[in-house]
C-alpha cells in the first residue's frame, strides 16, 4: 500500500514534532518532513512533492496565507490548515478556506500535547479526506454585502407563501464555502433558513458572522429560541444540535446538547427529522459537501414527510460522501451544481407558492 506523504509546516517546533508522531503512527501515511516557515517549505515542496500539506496559518518569514494563495496559484495541492481556537485564528482560518485550503485542525488552546494526540484520529481523518479531496480554484469573492448585488437572485414571487417556507441545509467539508456561495444568492425576503455545518464551537459564531456581512439576508449563530422569520438565517452552534420546532403559528429554533449523532454534534441528521416533523412539505431540504452520511436519513425522513430536496453535485463538491448517501438513501429529488443551487432552489420556492401549504 502506497502511503499518503505528508509535509508538517508550523512554526513550532512541538507541533512539528507532536502532528509528525500523529501522522507516522498511522498505517496509511508518513510524515516525509517538517518546515519551520513558509521559505523552507517552498524549497521541501519542490524536493519532497508531497501528497498533503499541514500549514500553520500565523508563521513567521512569510504569511500562511501569503503562502497559501501563492501555493494554490503556482502548485495547487490538498491542504489541511492547523488554526489556533482565537477569534483571530477563525477568522484567518475562514479566509484559508476561500482560497483554497480543503479543512482545518484547530490547536487546543491549552496542553497542546495532550490535546494533539487526542485529535489524532481527527487529524489523521482530514489528511485522508484532503488527499482525495477536489481541488477548486480559487474565485474573489465580494467584499460588501452591496457588491453581492449582481449574483443575487429575484425575490421569491410569492412573499405570503414563503413566510410558511423554509430552507433547511447540511454541509460538512467544503460547507464553509459552499454555503457561502448559497446564502449570498438569496434574497431579503427568502424564505426562513437553518443550517448545520460541522465545525467546532469556537468557529461557528465568527463563520455566522463572516456570511452576515456578506449576504443580503441577515445571518447569526442560533441561540435557541429565535422566530424562523423570512430574510434570516441560524446556524448551529458548534456545542448543540440545531433543531427546528413549531409554536403555534410560528417556527422557532432550538438548541439540544444531546448525545452524538451520526458521530456528530451537531448533526444534520437531527436538523433534518426536526424540519420533517415541524415543517414536513413547507420545507425544502439542501444537503452539500462533506465526509460520512450524516443527514442521509434524516432527508429521507423529510422527503417522506413531503419535502422537497436538492443535493449538490459531485462535480462541484469538494467532498460528495454526504450528497452520495443521501441520494443513495432515497431521500433526494434533485441534483444540482453549487452555481444552480440557489436558483434551484427559489425556482422552487415560486412554485410551491402557487399551491395551498399543508403543515
Amino acid at each position: 500500500m502506497k502511503k499518503t506523504r505528508v509535509l508538517v509546516v508550523d512554526d513550532s517546533a512541538l507541533i512539528r514534532k507532536l502532528l509528525s508522531e500523529v501522522i507516522n503512527s498511522q498505517p496509511d501515511m508518513e510524515t516525509i518532513g517538517a518546515a519551520p516557515d513558509p521559505l523552507v517549505a517552498r524549497e521541501m515542496i519542490r524536493e519532497l512533492n508531497p501528497d498533503v500539506l499541514t500549514l500553520d496559518v500565523e508563521m513567521p518569514k512569510m504569511d500562511g496565507l501569503d503562502f497559501l494563495e501563492k501555493l494554490m496559484r503556482l502548485r495547487p495541492m490538498p491542504v489541511v490548515m492547523v488554526s489556533t481556537l482565537t477569534e483571530r485564528g477563525s477568522d484567518v482560518t475562514f479566509r484559508a478556506l476561500e482560497l483554497g485550503a480543503v479543512d482545518f485542525v484547530a490547536k487546543p488552546k491549552i496542553d497542546i500535547a495532550s490535546g494533539l494526540k487526542e485529535y489524532g484520529v481527527e487529524i489523521a481523518n482530514k489528511i485522508r479526506i484532503a488527499k482525495s479531496a477536489r481541488l477548486k480554484k480559487h474565485v474573489p469573492i465580494p467584499a460588501t454585502k452591496s457588491a453581492t448585488a449582481d449574483v443575487v437572485l429575484p425575490t421569491v414571487c410569492n412573499r405570503v407563501a414563503s413566510t410558511e417556507k423554509l430552507i433547511i441545509v447540511g454541509a460538512s467539508t467544503g460547507g464553509t464555502e459552499a454555503i457561502k456561495e448559497f446564502l449570498i444568492r438569496m434574497p431579503p425576503d427568502s424564505p426562513g433558513i437553518l443550517i448545520t455545518q460541522h465545525m467546532p464551537e469556537t468557529f461557528t459564531r465568527s463563520f455566522a458572522n463572516r456570511l452576515n456581512s456578506l449576504c443580503r439576508i441577515s445571518v447569526a449563530e442560533a441561540q435557541g429560541g429565535e422566530r424562523v422569520l423570512p430574510g434570516h438565517a441560524f446556524i448551529a452552534p458548534g456545542h448543540s444540535h440545531l433543531l427546528l420546532r413549531r409554536s403555534g403559528a410560528n417556527y422557532m429554533t432550538e438548541l439540544n446538547q444531546g448525545e452524538l449523532v451520526s458521530r456528530h454534534r451537531p448533526s444534520v441528521d437531527v436538523l433534518f427529522r426536526s424540519a420533517a416533523n415541524s415543517a414536513g412539505r413547507n420545507a425544502i431540504g439542501v444537503i452539500m459537501t462533506g465526509m460520512g452520511k450524516d443527514g442521509a436519513a434524516g432527508m429521507l425522513e423529510m422527503h417522506k414527510a413531503g419535502a422537497y430536496n436538492f443535493a449538490q453535485d459531485e462535480a462541484s463538491c469538494v467532498v460528495f460522501g454526504m450528497p452520495k448517501e443521501a441520494i443513495a438513501a432515497g431521500g433526494v429529488d434533485e441534483i444540482v451544481s453549487l452555481n444552480d443551487m440557489a436558483r434551484c432552489v427559489l425556482s422552487k420556492l415560486s412554485g410551491m407558492g402557487k399551491h395551498t401549504n399543508r403543515i
